[in-house]
């Protein structure tokens, strides 16, 4: 038995030697291909080193088009050497603003033409140049600039200046958004522009798209204006005031009430459409941003022409200029071609409708969404909206949403307005004889594409969640049209 035991003992020692020696060997052979993969792996790494952060961006600095950007850009003021074919318009609003100079309060101002014909760019390098000349002379002059296109209320809108002026003289805005009166909020304005300035100009850009919230009232506007208007007679501010209203529609006036049209009683000057040439030349003297020899011959010449078509919008031109820039840089190209024009362009016209959306009023937006959504929804060919049925769908809307309703007429107004960001054409039709006549609204682009992007801004995503039934009202609303 013990001899037994012993060789039972010796083919267990043999075994686990054997063992042993076959997992070292594993382990070796493991060890060797790792090793071998760690190899592979470095060498290539060395044949393909990972580029740092550090290195992209070199890189991406090295190849762009751009020397200064800056000059492309929208909001950039830019020295009067560089100002074109607003000789006339720079006359008058210099001799508006002049006596700020001399010690007198200078008139208020009514600035109007299309998009992008310098109205800004104007009222912009004017106001710099006083600046200055007032801090020459010990002078504190200040500029409250605003645009009034996302501003839903009045409210918002005093808030905004008094967030201006703080941001200006680098102190606290003093007043919560919300919580608190709007006269608060004026109080707070007089006392920053007291406090900080001898006179001071309030610039109201796109100030015809602040009307409030409620149609029956007499618009925010018109509020806005007789406030700020007659500060200085109110001896509410003790300094100078001058307020400069910037619009693409002067038809505003007509629904401002007679007080404020009395204390506001602008001086107008008018902006029209650049011409081609004009929009070469404004062109040619921003060439600089750019690298020498960075764009191709034909490139100035294109998007002029391109700008041309949009009514002389130089705003348009412009951003054309840099978003092919931009374009080419994204590629890595050395320089900006007629195809990086070409697809800028694309981009823009697909793009500008719908960034269109996000400033308008709520009222807007629900009127919006509601023709958009006939224009999706129906079953007959075509996607015209008669303006009876896009009524229908927005009582409908706006009854499921327990907002504020508006007139038949108001809700034309707003769909009418539209037409002029060409989101939508539009038509006057007969309904037959002694039918009477309404309005047609056609969709220059995708209507599901506005619907989008209006239920991403407001609260209207209740409504898009009952797609059946909105589809379901649509179709049920224009065969009882049709019918009629």
């Amino acid at each position: 038995m013990a001899g037994s035991d012993q060789e039972g003992a010796d083919q267990s020692t043999l075994d686990e030697g054997t063992s042993s020696t076959s997992d070292g060997q594993q382990l070796e052979s493991a060890r060797e291909d790792a090793a071998g993969d760690a190899s592979q792996n470095q060498e290539s790494t060395e044949e393909s080193p990972q580029r740092s952060i550090r290195d992209m961006l070199d890189d991406e600095g090295e190849a762009s088009v751009f020397v200064n950007r800056d000059l492309v850009e929208p909001d950039t003021i830019i020295d009067e050497e560089r100002i074109v074919g607003r000789d006339d318009q720079l006359e008058s609003v210099v001799s508006f603003l002049k006596p700020t100079l001399q010690g007198n309060r200078p008139p208020n101002m009514l600035l109007y033409g299309p998009a992008g014909t310098g109205k800004s760019l104007i009222i912009g390098a004017v106001t710099q140049q006083i600046i200055e000349l007032c801090q020459s002379k010990g002078e504190r002059f200040g500029v409250v600039d605003i645009n009034c296109q996302p501003i839903n209320t009045l409210d918002q809108a005093v808030y905004e200046l008094v967030q201006t002026v703080a941001q200006d003289v680098g102190t606290e805005v003093g007043v919560p958004e919300t919580g608190v009166s709007t006269k608060r909020k004026y109080r707070r304005l007089y006392e920053l522009i007291n406090e900080h300035y001898d006179s001071v100009i309030f610039i109201l850009d796109e100030i015809d798209l602040l009307v409030g919230r409620r149609e029956n009232d007499e618009p925010a506007y018109s509020k806005l204006l007789y406030q700020l208007s007659r500060a200085s007679n109110t001896n509410e501010i003790e300094g100078r005031v001058s307020v400069a209203a910037l619009t693409n529609d002067p038809k505003f006036m007509e629904d401002i009430d007679g007080r404020a049209e009395s204390s506001f009683n602008p001086r107008d000057v008018y902006f029209p459409d650049y011409d081609a040439n004009q929009l070469r030349e404004i062109l040619e003297n921003r060439r600089d941003a750019f690298r020498q020899d960075a764009l191709e011959d034909d490139v100035i010449p294109l998007v002029a022409a391109f700008a041309a078509q949009s009514h002389g919008d130089a705003r348009k031109a412009i951003d054309l200029f840099r978003g092919a820039g931009d374009l080419a840089d994204e590629r890595r190209d050395e320089v900006v071609t007629e195809d990086h024009i070409r697809e800028s362009q694309e981009e823009i016209d697909k793009d500008r409708s719908l960034k269109l959306v996000e400033g308008l009023t709520t009222q807007k937006k629900i009127s919006l969404y509601a023709t958009a959504a006939v224009a999706y929804h129906s079953s007959r060919t075509g996607s015209s909206v008669p303006s009876p049925v896009g009524f229908k769908v927005y009582q409908w809307v706006t009854n499921e949403l327990d907002a504020d309703q508006m007139t038949r007429e108001t809700y034309v107004k707003y769909v009418k307005e539209l037409s002029t960001y060409g989101l939508i054409s539009t038509s006057r039709k007969s309904r037959g004889r002694g039918g009477g006549m309404y309005m047609e609204f056609t969709f220059t682009g995708d209507p599901e594409a506005m619907m989008t992007r209006i239920v991403d801004d407001t609260r209207l995503e209740g409504i898009a969640q009952q797609e059946e039934l909105l589809n379901s009202v649509v179709n049920a609303q224009l065969k009882e049209f049709h019918k009629e």
